[in-house]
C-alpha cells in the first residue's frame, strides 16, 4: 500500500459532524501509515476538536480567512501551507472549505476531493463559487443517495466524478450499557421503570429542539421524561419553554457531554427533530445502540430510515404528527423493538467506519494518481 499524506481542510475545529467524520478518518489513516493534516479555515482558537485530532497524531493548523466577505488571498495562503506539508490529496468538508481548498490544491497541483455532508443551501453567488471551485475537483463526494440527487440539480459537480459515500461510524463503541443506564438514569433523577425519549445535538435553531419539547408536553408524567443533551445558543429558549410545559421538572438538560453512548443507553427513544440534515452521526449511533429512532424526514434521514421497519419518520414542523408516533411508540413496545433491531442490522452492514474508510482509501488512491488539474481560482 503507498502511504500518502492527507490534508483534511474544515470550516473550524467545531464539534459537528463533518469535522467527527473527518477525525475518524483520520484516525484509520494514521492507522495504516498515512500522514495526515487537518487544517480549519477559521480563527484561532477555532473549536476543541483540534486538540483530539492532535491526540490522535494529526498535525493542525490555522489558515485565516481575512473579513467577513470572500477573501481572493485565502487559496494561496492555502496552498503555501499545504505544500510545505507536502501533501499528496486534499479532502475538503462542507462549502466554506470547497470554495478555498479546491483552488489552493489546484494551485499547489494536488489532488482534490470533496465530502457534501448536507444539503447546503446558498444565495445564488456562494453557489456559483462553489459550482467554480468544483471544477478543479477530482472526486465529489455526497454522503446519501438524495443528497447526491441534490447536488446533480443545482450543478454542483460533474457528474462523471460524483460518488456516495455513507458516514460510518464505530459500531463497537455503541452498544447497551445496563450499569451506564441506571447510573445515568440516578443522576437526572428519572425512575429505573420511567419511558424516556432522548435527543442529542447542538441546541441551535436548525436542530428545532422546540419542536420536541412541544410534542412530549401532552405526554409528561412521572413515567415520561425527556432528555436533551447539548449546548447552544438556544439553550435558555428551551428551558423557557420547558418551564411552560405542565412539569417542567421531567425535562432535563445535561448540557454538553463527552459520554454519549453512556446517555444513549438511558433511553428508551431516540429523537431527532432538525429543518436540515445529511446523515447525522448521532442517528447511527443511537440506531448502533439498538434504540428505536423517531426522526423528521429531511436531507439524507429518508436514505437510512425506511418508516416503520428501520425507524419512524415524521414531517418537519409536525408537532401533532410527532405526539401521535411518540405516543404509538409508547404504547407498541414490540412494533418499537422490531424497527430498533432492524435498525441496529442495517447499521452494523452498511455504515461501519471500516466501509466508510474503505471507500475514501480507494478514492485517495484513484485520484493521487490522476494527472494535476489546471489551477482556478475564483474571485469577488
Amino acid at each position: 500500500m503507498t502511504h500518502l499524506t492527507i490534508a483534511h481542510v474544515l470550516s473550524s475545529f467545531g464539534t459537528g459532524g463533518q469535522e467527527r467524520v473527518a477525525l475518524d478518518l483520520a484516525r484509520r489513516q494514521r492507522a495504516q501509515g498515512h500522514r495526515v493534516v487537518a487544517l480549519a479555515l477559521a480563527d484561532p482558537p477555532s473549536g476543541p476538536m483540534a486538540a483530539l485530532f492532535e491526540a490522535a497524531d494529526v498535525a493542525t493548523g490555522t489558515v485565516t480567512k481575512l473579513g467577513p466577505s470572500f477573501d481572493p488571498t485565502l487559496a494561496v495562503r492555502l496552498a503555501r501551507t499545504l505544500a510545505a506539508h507536502q501533501v499528496d490529496v486534499v479532502h475538503t468538508h462542507n462549502p466554506h472549505a470547497l470554495v478555498y481548498g479546491a483552488p489552493a490544491a489546484a494551485l499547489c497541483t494536488k489532488a482534490c476531493l470533496h465530502t457534501k455532508h448536507g444539503i447546503n443551501p446558498d444565495p445564488a453567488r456562494r453557489l456559483w463559487l462553489r459550482r467554480a471551485a468544483a471544477r478543479v475537483l477530482d472526486a465529489f463526494v455526497a454522503v446519501t443517495p438524495r443528497l447526491a440527487r441534490v447536488a446533480t440539480s443545482n450543478h454542483e459537480c460533474d457528474p462523471t466524478q460524483l460518488h456516495v459515500v455513507p458516514n460510518g461510524i464505530d459500531t463497537q463503541l455503541f452498544s447497551l450499557d445496563l450499569e451506564a443506564r441506571r447510573r445515568i438514569r440516578a443522576e437526572l433523577g428519572i425512575p429505573e421503570q420511567a419511558w424516556v425519549v432522548g435527543s442529542v445535538g447542538r441546541l441551535a435553531p436548525e436542530k428545532h429542539q422546540s419542536l420536541l419539547i412541544d410534542a412530549m408536553a401532552p405526554m409528561l408524567e412521572p413515567r415520561r421524561h425527556l432528555v436533551l443533551v447539548g449546548d447552544g445558543p438556544e439553550r435558555a429558549a428551551l428551558l423557557a419553554r420547558a418551564q411552560a410545559t405542565l412539569r417542567p421538572e421531567l425535562v432535563h438538560f445535561t448540557g454538553a457531554r463527552s459520554d454519549v453512548s453512556s446517555l444513549l443507553s438511558a433511553f428508551d427513544v431516540f429523537a431527532l427533530t432538525s429543518d436540515s440534515e445529511g446523515l447525522p452521526l448521532v442517528l447511527l449511533e443511537a440506531m448502533a445502540m439498538g434504540l428505536p429512532v423517531v426522526s423528521t424526514s429531511v436531507g439524507g434521514i429518508p436514505d437510512l430510515i425506511e418508516h416503520e421497519r428501520t425507524g419512524f419518520l415524521v414531517e418537519p414542523d409536525n408537532c401533532s404528527e410527532l405526539t401521535r408516533q411518540l405516543i404509538c411508540l409508547s404504547t407498541r413496545p414490540q412494533a418499537a423493538l422490531d424497527a430498533a433491531s432492524a435498525g441496529r442490522r442495517l447499521v452494523v452492514q452498511r455504515h461501519s467506519i471500516e466501509r466508510m474508510a474503505g471507500e475514501y482509501e480507494r478514492l485517495y488512491t484513484r485520484v493521487a494518481r490522476r494527472p494535476a488539474q489546471p489551477a482556478i481560482v475564483a474571485s469577488s
